[in-house]
């Protein structure tokens, strides 16, 4: 299906927002809780993390397509960590926080 569709003689188009085509990507299981915790933690510099989407917390939340990337923390801003990941060829910095990060080994 294209990007317009017809309804009752009109154009419309499709919408083009933050969280577009991420119905699954951003979905959290039935039982998965809220955990304080995951808003609480602490990252050091030069530390590696991976992109790990809370979708129940839009705050601080970076774009989909950055999810399941693993980059380092290069410094902390206020409350959110600045990520440098690689990105192909280039690298680009993704400001986060800490509830959409996870410690990688």
């Amino acid at each position: 299906m294209s990007s317009r569709f017809i309804c009752k003689g009109l154009i419309m188009k499709a919408s083009k927002g933050f969280r577009r085509g991420t119905r699954r990507r951003l979905k959290r299981k039935t039982r998965e809780k809220f955990k304080v915790e995951d808003f609480l933690r602490k990252f050091k510099t030069d530390e590696r993390v991976a992109v790990n989407i809370n979708p129940s917390s839009h705050r601080g939340m970076p774009h989909p397509r950055f999810e399941g990337k693993v980059g380092r923390i290069k410094e902390n801003r206020g409350d959110s960590y600045v990520v440098k990941i690689s990105v192909g060829k280039s690298s680009k910095n993704i400001i986060s926080r800490p509830e959409h990060l996870k410690h990688v080994k």
